[in-house]
């Protein structure tokens, strides 16, 4: 089963997946029923880590339970979060953090991804294309320099079939998806704000469109260049331990030239984009008020826009052609489930985050400085580590306001220490499989075309053994 992780804005979930643009109220009169971040203990996020193990061990202990029933595990733990909140704080508190979630994080999170899943599910590659190792690590290179132009989501949805056809003829499959998630799902979202929720929140706040493509790439070009390697002598190995396996003859494909079918769809694509990086700058105001949750134009037409592409896009693609992609709805119902869960049980641990050195978890925040100066090492893996299990959006937010929150000032003198936050929150997001938008999504079309992929703990034996190391390698050549 599969998960996305949840972004809090909407253009940042799509073109990284985990979110995009504020979808909605940024100041809204009925902020004052907000839940108390700064008055929450630390036990009000019980809730959100039950929902967590539930994803990570239902699957395992309760397969067949969690299969029927793993949308109604998801309700009940969102709903223990709201009914504990209704109980302490009240109905309007209750109600307008019920509201907010949903109409101005939940909605239009899902409305990109489906965007997105709709329109790349409608590009196929034609022709024969076989995973040798050499194949693999193209299209994963391929992919993640894609990611930071059309975001991790845009790209993942966009290649992960390809990949998985290629491959279907080989026994071991699993790491080729693995390494998928952590090249173009996260790491290769880096170098632009269009990549990755977090940066294009940099963005809004003042950091140049192009800052972190001069000041992330060695840092990406450093991490991509060792997990490619890595893919490709892993991939060689087991490539030649199968035998070096050929495909079975295809008559229908050996006829195809390599090409894409379905390519309007790629014009779809980037009319995606493009609403979500307008939907940043427009600015029209205030068009609907629910409750005190405001809903701003821009953000209302953008997700009528997107909501119209996949329309146009379901139509212009033929049925053929979507099924030669092996396209189904499984995984974005799956994902949609899942994250209604997730989105309302983190409610009170975004809080908890949003209230810095006043909240239950101003110890850890209080590391990332010492006598006024920045301590970049604990930027990076504090903004790392919390933007692998909560929202790397919101995360991102608190460091860069931890951190001063002046863009000419972080761009400058403190360059580094906005490098290391933005690394932290983007290349992290391949620790787990809730770490970005992407990642739950490419393991569940993995999973419904036969790939026996690793558990949620399991994935992170993966992330851990191989992206950790190069995380402290990193650190010591760059963040010391």
């Amino acid at each position: 089963m599969s998960a996305l992780r949840g972004g809090t804005l909407t253009l940042l979930a799509v073109l990284g997946t985990s979110c995009l643009a504020p979808a909605a109220a940024l100041a809204s009169p009925g902020a004052q029923h907000s839940i108390p971040g700064a008055e929450l203990p630390i036990y009000w996020v019980i809730p959100f880590v039950c929902m967590l193990l539930s994803i990570a061990i239902g699957p395992l202990a309760a397969p067949h339970f969690w299969e029927r029933h793993f949308g109604k595990v998801s309700v009940f733990w969102g709903m223990a979060f709201l009914v504990s909140c209704l109980i302490v704080y009240g109905p309007a508190v209750a109600l307008y953090e019920f509201l907010h979630i949903i109409l101005a994080d939940y909605i239009p999170f899902i409305v990109l991804l489906f965007a997105l899943f709709t329109v790349a599910g409608g590009v196929r590659l034609k022709g024969v294309l076989v995973g040798t190792p050499l194949v693999n690590t193209a299209l994963l290179a391929v992919g993640t320099m894609l990611a930071s132009w059309m975001g991790t989501t845009g790209a993942a949805m966009l290649l992960i079939r390809p990949l998985l056809r290629a491959n279907a003829h080989r026994r071991y499959r699993a790491h080729s998806v693995v390494f998928f998630i952590f090249l173009v799902a996260n790491i290769g979202g880096s170098l632009t704000p269009l990549g990755d929720p977090p940066l294009f929140l940099g963005y809004l706040r003042g950091v140049s469109f192009f800052w972190t493509t001069t000041h992330l790439f060695l840092e990406a070009v450093l991490v991509a260049a060792i997990l490619l390697v890595l893919f490709f002598l892993t991939d060689t190995v087991l490539f030649h331990r199968e035998g070096r396996p050929a495909p079975p003859a295809n008559p229908d494909e050996t006829r195809e030239k390599l090409g894409l079918e379905g390519s309007v769809n790629l014009l779809f694509l980037a009319g995606i984009v493009a609403a979500v990086l307008v939907s940043g700058m427009l600015k029209l105001g205030v068009w609907i008020e629910v409750k005190g949750v405001a809903i701003e134009g821009q953000n209302l037409l953008r997700d009528c826009v997107l909501l119209c592409i996949a329309a146009l896009s379901w139509k212009c693609t033929s049925m053929g052609c979507r099924e030669r992609n092996n396209f189904s709805w499984g995984p974005i119902l799956e994902v949609a489930k899942l994250f209604f869960g997730i989105f309302l049980s983190m409610i009170p641990a975004l809080a908890i985050l949003r209230a810095g050195t006043d909240g239950a978890l101003a110890p850890l925040v209080n590391l990332v400085s010492h006598e006024g100066r920045p301590i970049n090492a604990m930027y990076f893996w504090l903004t790392g580590a919390l933007s692998s299990f909560l929202d790397n959006a919101p995360t991102y937010v608190v460091f860069f306001n931890t951190a001063g929150g002046d863009p000419v000032r972080l761009m400058g003198e403190w360059a580094s220490t906005l490098a290391a936050i933005s690394a932290g929150a983007v290349f992290m997001g391949a620790n787990t499989y809730i770490g970005n938008a992407p990642n739950f999504m490419v393991r569940s079309i993995a999973e419904e075309q036969g790939v026996p992929m690793p558990s949620f703990f399991g994935y992170m034996v993966w992330s851990v053994g191989i992206l950790c190391p190069i995380f402290a390698l990193m650190t010591w050549i760059f963040f010391m």
